[in-house]
């Protein structure tokens, strides 16, 4: 017999401790319902009820333990019924069962559910029964086809939202590129120095920063000149003419040859 106590009262603490923290998971679940709601999330939810199926399953593990006595077969009996308050009562319940009298006893010690309770219960099975087996399968087909058609719209609606996100995201220009083309177009970096042939003219600097590109590229045009201006200079009366005095200028390629003054063209 003490076997036998100590063994329920160790399962009576295991049920109590099981019991405690489904009754917090249920508080904060309803404390969410009644004061966050309008910024609680549907998976949030979900992880609520996740949680709270957990421990009614662990709850119902042990009850079915095999350690665990047949809780059917206790019985319990007020012994000391008193309509005075009870400060034992109201710590153990919380605060809310101030007095054990006569009233409360009926709801707290009931094994059966209520009697309107009882009573929609056997309505619901006498109209279960009253189904046939066909009417039962078609139902259970419907609900079925009901159920398979709303998962797909939901999964459809999943996927579009992923793609679409994945489209908002997903990058359209290449960073290294754009600084590239725009430290070009503004400063002429990574342009060609040398100008194409025929072209007449000094560069003008427009940009701050085109200055030093000019800067470094004057020596190699004015050797380029010079040795242009040293082979394709033009004859005037048998002198050649320097234009070493006109920076910026190409020599045309055209030779001219100009007759001397002393040949007139009336001289017989």
């Amino acid at each position: 017999m003490q076997r036998e106590e100590k063994q329920l009262e160790l399962s009576l603490e295991a049920l109590i401790s099981q019991v405690a923290d489904l009754k917090n998971s249920l508080v904060s679940f309803i404390y969410k319902l009644e004061n966050e709601y309008d910024r609680l999330t549907w998976p949030s939810v979900l992880d609520s009820f996740a949680l709270l199926s957990g421990q009614l399953n662990t709850l119902n593990k042990v009850l079915k333990h095999e350690k665990t006595p047949l809780m059917r077969n206790q019985v319990i009996i007020p012994l000391v019924l008193s309509p005075d308050r009870d400060e034992e009562i109201m710590r153990q319940t919380e605060g809310r069962v101030p007095v054990f009298s006569h009233e409360v006893v009926p709801d707290h010690l009931r094994t059966k559910p209520d009697p309107e309770v009882e009573e929609q219960e056997k309505q619901l099975i006498t109209d279960a029964t009253r189904i046939s087996s066909d009417v039962a399968q078609k139902q259970i087909q419907s609900l079925n086809k009901m159920c398979s058609n709303l998962l797909e719209k939901i999964s459809k609606e999943e996927r579009e939202s992923e793609s679409g996100g994945l489209r908002q995201n997903k990058q359209t220009f290449n960073p290294a590129d754009t600084n590239a083309l725009v430290a070009a177009v503004a400063f002429g970096k990574g342009l060609s120095n040398r100008r194409p042939p025929g072209s007449g003219g000094p560069v003008q600097a427009s940009q701050p920063g085109a200055g030093a590109i000019i800067a470094g590229a004057s020596g190699i045009q004015q050797v380029q000149m010079s040795s242009a201006s040293s082979q394709q200079q033009p004859m005037l009366g048998g002198v050649q003419m320097s234009q070493a005095g006109q920076p910026g200028k190409i020599p045309s390629g055209i030779k001219t040859n100009i007759k001397s003054a002393s040949m007139h063209p009336y001289q017989r």
